[in-house]
């Protein structure tokens, strides 16, 4: 398989007998990374197993999934701790302000001030929204909340984001 796989989640447990697993999703689509019918791979070592979604419902902070073919418990126990992984050919429309994960992991960040931060490594989603982590030479580890008055541009041709860091968010 040579196309990029991208992390959508973690097999944290299984739930109750018939091969459920719960998962903790890292997308900004779970209804249609999870949905029945997709695909999702796993990687173990050097292989990676193709798994296909017969059924999935949100509870609570989590996704319990169902693949097709494993209908008991003991089928899915060996999953659990896993990474979950799509690949990148369902992109979904989207709205302006609105980016995957991938597009922005990996983009320059420049405040006016300070000049470069750093990239960004990490997005963490945090209940009314999202925080970038930026890392860089000159600030170890920078937590960005994903709000206008902070994240002024995101220019994906130039590979850069444009900030306005607030007193007192770098030490």
């Amino acid at each position: 398989m040579t196309e990029k796989l991208y992390r959508v989640g973690t097999i944290v447990n299984t739930h109750g007998i018939k091969g459920e697993l719960r998962i903790v999703p890292i997308t900004d689509f779970p209804e249609d990374r999870f949905k029945a019918g997709a695909k999702l791979y796993l990687k173990n070592k050097e292989q990676i197993s193709e798994f296909t979604v017969e059924s999935s419902r949100p509870h609570k902070n989590f996704v319990l999934l169902k693949f097709k073919g494993y209908d008991n418990i003991n089928d899915v126990e060996k999953y659990v701790k896993s990474e979950l992984f799509a690949s990148g050919e369902e992109t979904p429309n989207l709205n302006e302000g609105e980016f995957l994960y991938k597009q922005i992991i990996g983009l320059t960040v420049i405040d006016k001030d300070l000049g470069e931060v750093g990239k960004v490594t990490e997005i963490m989603e945090l209940g009314s929204n999202d925080v970038w982590v930026v890392k860089g030479p000159k600030y170890k580890e920078v937590l960005l909340p994903y709000i206008e008055d902070v994240i002024k541009k995101v220019d994906l041709d130039k590979g850069i984001v444009k900030v306005e860091i607030p007193d007192g968010l770098i030490d």
